[in-house]
């Protein structure tokens, strides 16, 4: 039997990694001289609350060490692992997934080149492949193909967190919040890049968002698409829901929330549509 595994920022909801049996690994979460487990005793909700009383956050890989005794507990187990991996260009947890998987045998490790639910595309790909009677490696060599085909994109709110992070700076922050500018973040080529700005109440800036991102695209896989944000007001995801129905016929429209990794960098009220290419 074949083990599918992911680390934490795959952002899968408890109901599909229940369905698809995933195993997951947590990255850690740094504040002060605590350490929290994303997922498991850090939540988003509590991230936020840290950060806005005035503490920061930062976001740990999985070390070396923790991925061996990871798979080693998952290979008494099963036949062998294939481990879908946060995207290497966000993170060295690739690379130490990559070196521990050196010291256990009949394990995978492929790299998403995406984050949240674009690395969770992939996840629930390889599962179903795996129940279909694919080999470990098949199911790695087609993973590994199509993490190319991967569209994640979100749309950020404000950009006060991004600040913090260091990745852009507090007076461009300050002047996206007076202009109510609300910037989109795209994967391309395995790195976050800034992409298409929009303007105005949030709500309009996400169906706007929704809407360049589907329409007239003749080139989508149709299987699933993820409406993965950080706490967005039920209102607002259902508006979005409705838009992407509106553009593009896919069989199923998920719902996740994104877990302390994302949320750590984009805040609150951060949402994205995530699919893939035919």
């Amino acid at each position: 039997m074949i083990c599918i595994s992911s680390d934490s920022t795959c952002d899968l909801s408890a109901d599909l990694i229940a369905k698809f049996g995933i195993h997951i690994i947590p990255l850690s979460i740094v504040v002060g001289d605590q350490v929290f487990k994303d997922g498991q005793d850090i939540t988003p909700e509590g991230l936020f609350n840290f950060v806005e009383n005035g503490q920061s956050c930062q976001t740990a890989a999985v070390n070396v060490f923790e991925y061996i005794q990871f798979f080693q507990d998952l290979r008494k187990k099963y036949d062998a692992v294939v481990h879908v991996s946060l995207g290497s260009g966000f993170s060295s947890s690739h690379q130490n997934a990559k070196l521990a998987a050196l010291e256990v045998p009949g394990v995978h490790v492929v790299d998403s080149q995406s984050l949240s639910t674009g690395t969770g595309l992939l996840v629930c790909q390889a599962a179903e492949l795996a129940e279909r009677g694919f080999s470990p490696e098949q199911i790695s060599e087609i993973i590994a193909r199509d993490a190319g085909k991967v569209e994640a994109s979100f749309v950020l709110s404000r950009l006060d967190y991004m600040a913090k992070g260091g990745r852009c700076s507090a007076i461009t922050a300050q002047g996206a919040r007076i202009l109510k500018l609300r910037p989109s973040i795209e994967v391309m080529d395995g790195k976050m890049v800034v992409g298409r700005k929009f303007r105005g109440k949030l709500l309009k800036c996400l169906t706007d968002y929704v809407q360049s991102r589907l329409e007239g695209r003749t080139d989508l896989d149709l299987a699933r698409v993820f409406i993965t944000h950080s706490g967005c007001d039920p209102e607002v995801v259902e508006a979005v829901r409705q838009e992407v129905t509106r553009w593009a016929g896919f069989r199923e429209v998920l719902e996740t929330t994104a877990g302390c990794t994302i949320s750590n960098h984009c805040g609150p009220d951060t949402l994205g549509i995530l699919f893939k290419r035919a």
